[in-house]
């Protein structure tokens, strides 16, 4: 698989991203793809040929090693990675689709006309639906990969003797794994580093709505400032006319008798 491509898809969605978003995106880069590109090849190339059994009866050798790993973990990783920047080209995607509007506006209306957005790539309306949705897509990617290492190999990361008793196997064999210690390793690397990750997403969203809601709040208490400073400063015309009831109403009080008391 040519990685670079996937290099260049996180390279070109950093400028749309938030602050923690860079950071997750330096995470993967770096913990995730570069160590999976160096670990894949060195500790995961010999799986199945240097998986052994002490028994020579046929098939045995091959249905345990599909009972033990029914997926290779290096596969699996490469899925994972794959899937989890998926939503990232979402955002490109939509990115793009506002420049071209952009410019078919700008083509109709001349070059002088009012822009469509302020700037195409600020999360505002559709984009900023599209981002969130992009961060709970690789948050649910994360999880449940997480969930499939466990369930799948049920948290057993590479001991170093296991048993088997799958058909055609005679009895209870004991089978061996190639370099045990240094693919648990990884493992467990693999799995932190993605727990990390899933850390970071959450609070990216919780920064993306809470600053969301805050621009809200914000928009709304300046609008009622405004309508209370209009309410307060008035038009002359209307100062002008309560000025005489307060002058009518004077003069109808000096016009009222004074009786004296009996």
């Amino acid at each position: 698989m040519n990685w670079a491509f996937l290099q260049g898809l996180l390279s070109g969605v950093n400028k749309y991203s938030t602050a923690l978003g860079r950071i997750w995106m330096s995470v993967v880069f770096i913990f995730r793809l570069m160590v999976f590109l160096v670990a894949t090849e060195k500790v995961f190339g010999d799986e199945q040929g240097n998986f052994d059994c002490d028994t020579r009866q046929p098939g045995c050798k091959n249905v345990c090693y599909d009972h033990f790993f029914p997926i290779s973990y290096a596969r699996l990783w490469s899925l994972q990675l794959i899937f989890v920047t998926c939503p990232s080209l979402m955002v490109l995607l939509h990115v793009a689709y506002r420049d071209d509007r952009e410019r078919k506006y700008e083509r109709k209306h001349g070059e002088g006309c009012a822009k469509l957005y302020e700037d195409t790539g600020k999360k505002r309306g559709g984009l900023w639906w599209t981002y969130l949705f992009s961060l709970f897509f690789k948050l649910a990617v994360d999880g449940v990969f997480i969930f499939l290492v466990f369930y799948i190999y049920e948290a057993n990361f590479f001991p170093l003797v296991v048993k088997c008793d799958e058909a055609p196997c005679p009895q209870a064999v004991n089978c061996f794994i190639s370099r045990p210690t240094e693919k648990r390793i990884f493992t467990v690397f693999m799995v932190i580093t993605s727990g990390g990750c899933i850390l970071l997403t959450l609070l990216e969203m919780v920064y993306l709505v809470g600053k969301r809601c805050k621009e809200l709040g914000g928009t709304r208490s300046g609008q009622r400032r405004q309508v209370g400073m209009a309410s307060l400063i008035s038009s002359p015309q209307d100062q002008n006319a309560r000025n005489e009831a307060m002058l009518n109403d004077h003069q109808t009080q000096k016009n009222v008798p004074v009786y004296a008391a009996a």
